[in-house]
């Protein structure tokens, strides 16, 4: 069966974005950007909340910027056939290889756990994140830790008052001053 993964880049103290919503300090640098491009490699199907996705539509037409670096186009030569399935309220289409969730969050990853094919299932976004951990349904947890304090924000894990044992499966130092940890959900 398929695994759920939800994988950003966190502050130390626990954010996705600042209080400002900005995420200037996650910005990776060259071998942070090939952690998340190999990361990539392993995900079959991609899940998104609708901000997510909407800042990800930009790697839609990206490909037509000569001003990409060989590493960017060979993150938009994955992204863009990567399948994606979007989750909102508010929007009635979507582009590239993405559709819209029919069902709701849990009644997706079943269907999707049940399909052939490999590949993980990765959960986008803190909002539909937050959904798919009060559902039980995340598998693995993954970091990319900066070092940076920035007092507020998007919280990677919720306040659910919900406690959830894990077990640190790997850690690696990308740089000098980013690490990552793999956390695994005990079942």
């Amino acid at each position: 069966m398929r695994d759920v993964t939800y994988a950003m880049g966190i502050s130390l103290d626990g954010y996705i974005t600042g209080p400002d919503g900005g995420l200037d300090w996650s910005a990776p640098d060259p071998e942070v950007f090939r952690f998340w491009i190999e990361e990539t490699r392993g995900i079959g199907v991609h899940l998104l909340g609708r901000r997510l996705y909407e800042t990800m539509l930009y790697w839609e037409t990206a490909a037509q910027d000569p001003s990409l670096d060989d590493a960017e186009r060979e993150w938009t030569e994955l992204w863009n056939p990567l399948p994606k399935v979007v989750f909102s309220r508010t929007l009635t289409e979507v582009r590239g290889n993405a559709r819209l969730a029919t069902g709701s969050l849990t009644e997706e990853v079943e269907r999707l756990r049940k399909e052939p094919g490999g590949g993980e299932i990765a959960i986008g976004g803190a909002t539909l994140a937050a959904e798919a951990a009060a559902a039980g349904l995340i598998d693995e947890y993954r970091t990319v830790v900066h070092p940076v304090l920035v007092g507020g924000g998007t919280r990677y894990f919720p306040h659910d008052e919900r406690r959830v044992a894990l077990d640190l499966v790997e850690t690696r130092t990308l740089t000098p001053n980013v690490v990552y940890m793999r956390h695994r959900v005990q079942r």
